[in-house]
């Protein structure tokens, strides 16, 4: 079982998804997204973890998701099961996806 750990120069490849959505869609949104890393992300080759982040006034959504390689992250947005998930959230938020580079983490 893996989990999410954040550190600089670790070697997980780092995606994150910034949805802004309707408040009154932010509820769907996450249920689609939930959805999506149950049946299919978390079944995917390179999968280490997703985390569902939802803003308190409910205008965004964050996914942030690790994984082995980048590649597995393109493979995995081609993926014609990964795309009707992307695809359903895209009818109801705007999506706003990107690799990213830990760069740097500080601790109490």
């Amino acid at each position: 079982m893996s989990e999410t750990v954040i550190r600089v120069d670790d070697q997980v490849a780092t995606f994150i998804n910034i949805f802004d959505v309707d408040p009154s869609k932010q509820q769907e949104l996450i249920g689609i997204l939930n959805e999506g890393a149950e049946k299919v992300m978390q079944h995917r080759p390179g999968f280490v973890s997703v985390n569902i982040l939802a803003s308190a006034d409910g205008s965004r959504v964050v996914n942030l998701a690790q994984w082995r390689s980048p590649d597995d992250i393109k493979a995995t947005a081609g993926d014609p099961e990964a795309q009707v998930f992307a695809k359903r959230a895209a009818e109801i938020a705007k999506a706003t996806p990107q690799a990213y580079k830990v760069v740097s983490v500080y601790h109490a």
